[in-house]
């Protein structure tokens, strides 16, 4: 038996099919019956005198018969709309007339605007749902403010704003409403004039290029209105707060970290005034706690586990003899390399007067600082950027503070005091964060457990991906247990156990270190944020240009979100200080469309756009081209041939939507991809451009050849080849 989905999309198709072909068929019938020639403004001329006899004889059927045909005229989109309201003044008069008129166009106009959304958007929506849905944002916010003007223009035909608003998800009820009222003063317009139709020689006459200029000064009321509305609601909000005369600076900016680097550096570069305010190290938690020591253990965890595999290579297979304290130790070496990068003294150099304390508003403009050496220091500045970061976040299990743990904030400074590495460790986590540091430090002797409350470590990657992920680990050494639940830690007898849950049956694991990795916090407290009012869920609520409440207060980087990425903190710092500098003159909308990451796994995971997990939840028609690393010379010569790119694309098209790579270098393989989805390159184009031989980065290429070939145009081939064998004589 067929499935119920099928009857109901068979229904639906049978549906859309019987309203085409009565849409065809009423406007086949208007031209057929000669009806187009009666909207035309010589036609109702010649036709007033029987009109108003019939008016005469039967007023009721005739007013209903004129509205009838002023909404099919209108849902249909033919041609006569303008005719019809100077009839309906002419036949009517200016009161009854507009009445008419208004409820006619405005009901005509829905019924098209539901014709479209029902015929049209379910379409459109498949073939670009990105852009479908970047549109659908904008009309929830201001969608009838947008209408109202382009109703008020005549310039824009009323009939393709009904179509491709239809296309939008502007709820039916608001676009009728804002119809009725924002076509009001055009309709009384036209119906005035029609109430004079003797003296209308052509309909230039009437939208004549002064009423067109009147109309356009109309239609940019609403964005005078917004302005002067905007002034009103700043006004509301800063009511409580005396803005100083002058300032002491044009920005200050608290947080040192990728975010608030950035956005310093752009505000001294333009040669603004700026004070960069950090209490603790320069640099934020990717250089002290995060990216940078991270990868320098990941890199000596992976010379350690190829010293173990010595025969891929061609060696002898042995145990790598090395100090646990000394690695870490390297750790703290390449930390403390690159901290001048991101130093007081650089940024002083480069125009930013930094100042080292803890930072709180005092009103939108004040920001009083608690000096790391004593004292206090009150600054005021027209615009503050915010960018404070991120904590690990710690799970409240009952007994972890007492039992002890460590985070990816905490763990360098803790294992650097250690000889060995902990026997018994066990990760709490199987994101990013938490996988990372499970296969390093499994590589480097302890013998790790990971714990994850997901069906799969690695969730929101692709199911074959988090496979992938998996085997990985767990050839490294890493025992996974997914589908478990931590509940509790206990101490017992001098040992330490996390208690979880896997089936209804409690599991004790002991471990000698607990290394929490469960996700990361905003830092919202502290910073007088709450004294101001300025809303926090989660992280801080900003527009689209990164204001908060106060459009004079940015915010930057992990504690606003959405991606808790370095590079992204540093996207978003380019706004926060170009905005804040010059929102006055434009202002910019932050652009997320495409951001790449990476988790540094061995082989690493990396991925910009859609997976294909995420163009199934969307609804989207694709296509997958894949490209096995087995495939690839240089992977082979580096003995290193595991892993795969997997490129999402509309069904026949070479557009990427979207690219994960699993292989050794995929972080910075993804950089091709991530530039042709900037700037709406194809796999054509990547197919055309010289790769280096033998290198990773050709796998890139090799990849758009397996699209190419797979959409190879096979009846041109099939000339070709006739072409030829003629040739061959």
């Amino acid at each position: 038996m067929k499935p119920l989905l099928y009857y109901q999309a068979e229904s639906f198709m049978i549906k859309r099919i019987f309203l085409i072909l009565l849409i065809v068929l009423l406007a086949v019938g208007f031209f057929y019956f000669d009806l187009n020639h009666l909207l035309t403004l010589e036609g109702l001329k010649g036709s007033m005198a029987q009109f108003n006899d019939y008016k005469a004889e039967s007023p009721l059927l005739i007013i209903g018969g004129f509205f009838l045909l002023y909404v099919v005229v209108t849902a249909l989109s033919l041609p006569g709309a303008a005719i019809l309201t100077l009839a309906s003044g002419a036949l009517f008069g200016l009161f009854q007339g507009l009445i008419i008129a208004s409820f006619a166009s405005s009901i005509g106009a829905t019924l098209s605007f539901l014709a479209s959304r029902y015929l049209l958007r379910d379409t459109i929506k498949q073939r670009f749902p990105e852009r479908l849905a970047a549109i659908d944002a904008g009309v929830e916010k201001e969608g009838g403010f947008y209408l109202f003007t382009l109703r008020l223009v005549p310039v824009f035909p009323f009939f393709l704003i009904n179509l491709l608003m239809g296309v939008t998800a502007i709820k039916s009820w608001t676009y009728y409403w804002v119809s009725q009222v924002g076509m009001l003063a055009g309709t009384f317009v036209f119906v005035n004039a029609g109430t004079q139709l003797a003296q209308i020689e052509s309909l230039s006459g009437i939208l004549s290029l002064n009423l067109i200029l009147s109309f356009a000064l109309l239609g940019i009321f609403p964005l005078i209105a917004k302005g002067i509305l905007n002034v009103f609601k700043k006004r509301r909000v800063y009511k409580n707060y005396s803005k100083p005369k002058q300032f002491d600076r044009n920005m200050i900016v608290i947080g040192a970290g990728a975010g608030g680097l950035v956005t310093s550096y752009i505000a001294a570069a333009v040669k603004a005034k700026v004070t960069l305010i950090e209490a603790g190290e320069m640099g934020g938690d990717c250089l002290n706690y995060g990216c940078v020591p991270s990868k320098a253990v990941i890199k000596s965890a992976k010379i350690a586990d190829q010293i173990r595999h010595g025969e891929n290579y061609g060696l002898e297979n042995a145990s790598p003899q090395f100090s646990f304290k000394k690695v870490m130790a390297r750790v703290h070496d390449v930390v403390a390399e690159i901290a001048p990068h991101d130093s007081v003294e650089r940024y002083t150099d480069l125009g930013v007067d930094v100042v080292k304390g803890y930072a709180k508003l005092i009103d939108p403009w004040t920001v009083e600082i608690a000096l790391n050496d004593g004292g206090t220091q009150t600054l005021t500045a027209r615009t503050i950027v915010i960018a404070t970061g991120a904590r690990p976040f710690v799970p409240p299990l009952p007994g972890i503070e007492e039992t002890g743990y460590v985070t990816s904030d905490t763990i360098w400074n803790k294992f650097a005091e250690l000889d060995e590495a902990p026997k018994k460790l066990v990760v709490l986590g199987g994101g990013p964060i938490g996988s990372e540091l499970a296969q390093s430090f499994a590589r480097l002797g302890s013998n790790v457990t990971q714990i994850e409350m997901s069906e799969r470590i690695m969730i929101k990657e692709d199911l074959e991906v988090s496979t992938f992920a998996h085997q990985a680990l767990v050839e490294s050494g890493v025992n996974i247990l997914t589908s478990h639940q931590a509940l509790r830690c206990e101490a017992r007898d001098g040992k330490k156990y996390i208690v979880v849950k896997h089936n209804d049956t409690e599991i004790d694991i002991e471990y000698d270190e607990l290394l929490c990795a469960v996700g990361r916090s905003a830092r919202l407290t502290g910073y007088g944020l709450e004294d101001l009012g300025v809303e926090t869920n989660r992280t801080i609520v900003t527009n689209e240009y990164l204001e908060t409440l106060y459009p004079n207060i940015f915010a930057a980087g992990d504690i606003v979100g959405p991606y808790q990425f370095t590079h992204v903190a540093a996207h978003q710092g380019w706004y926060a200080a170009v905005n804040g500098l010059f929102g006055n003159l434009k202002k910019f909308k932050v652009d997320y469309r495409v951001i790449p990451w990476t988790t540094f796994i061995d082989p690493e995971v990396a991925r910009v756009g859609l997976n294909e997990q995420d163009a199934i939840d969307k609804g989207i028609e694709y296509e997958i081209t894949r490209f096995e690393f087995k495939e690839l010379d240089r992977a082979i010569t580096d003995s290193a041939a595991k892993g795969f790119i997997k490129v999402i694309t509309p069904k026949g098209k070479d557009k990427i939507l979207g690219v994960t790579i699993v292989s050794e270098h995929a972080g910075d393989l993804i950089a091709e991809f991530v530039l042709a989805m900037k700037h709406g390159l194809g796999l054509n184009k990547i197919l055309g451009t010289i790769h280096s031989y033998p290198t990773w980065a050709e796998g890139n290429k090799y990849v758009a050849g397996e699209w190419k070939r797979d959409h190879a145009p096979q009846r041109v081939l099939s000339w070709l080849e006739k072409y030829h064998t003629w040739r061959r004589g």
